[in-house]
């Protein structure tokens, strides 16, 4: 498995720990590694951590977009394993260095892998018209740019 695959999924289950607890980001990190690994300590999986710092720095944000394209979802009626999927999804989406079609079929991956297949639509259209947002949104921006 692709490492970043695998970051993703330990920033999934992190983010979900999270979510259920509200605890400190640390302290769910913390509780995650020293679970897997009671044995061994591997070093903390920088990516991931990164992801989730990011998506929880910009929880407001990324909970609005999804809020907005989730049509006759609320976010508290989400399942939980789809609502953080799309979390980080989001936060990648806006902010990360990954290509959107890249980070849509990972956020995919771990949808098929962790909730159902009717939820890989669900967070397949959610992302896509996200993602649809944002390039119309550029393009408004190079329009108004080239105009003004």
């Amino acid at each position: 498995m692709p490492a970043r695959r695998r970051s993703r999924q330990r920033a999934l289950q992190i983010l979900f720990l999270w979510d259920a607890r509200r605890q400190p980001l640390d302290e769910a990190i913390n509780s995650y590694f020293d679970t897997l690994y009671a044995e061994e300590h591997p070093e903390r999986d920088d990516f991931a951590v990164s992801l989730l710092e990011g998506a929880i720095a910009h929880i407001e944000e990324v909970d609005g977009l999804i809020t907005r394209h989730a049509e006759h979802w609320r976010m508290e009626r989400m399942p939980a394993v789809d609502r953080n999927i799309l979390r980080l999804g989001v936060y990648e989406l806006l902010h990360g260095a990954t290509p959107a079609a890249v980070t849509i079929d990972e956020a995919l991956e771990l949808t098929r892998k962790f909730s159902g297949e009717e939820s890989v639509q669900f967070v397949n259209g959610v992302l896509d018209a996200i993602h649809r947002s944002q390039l119309a949104g550029a393009a408004d921006a190079k329009a108004d740019g080239e105009s003004g």
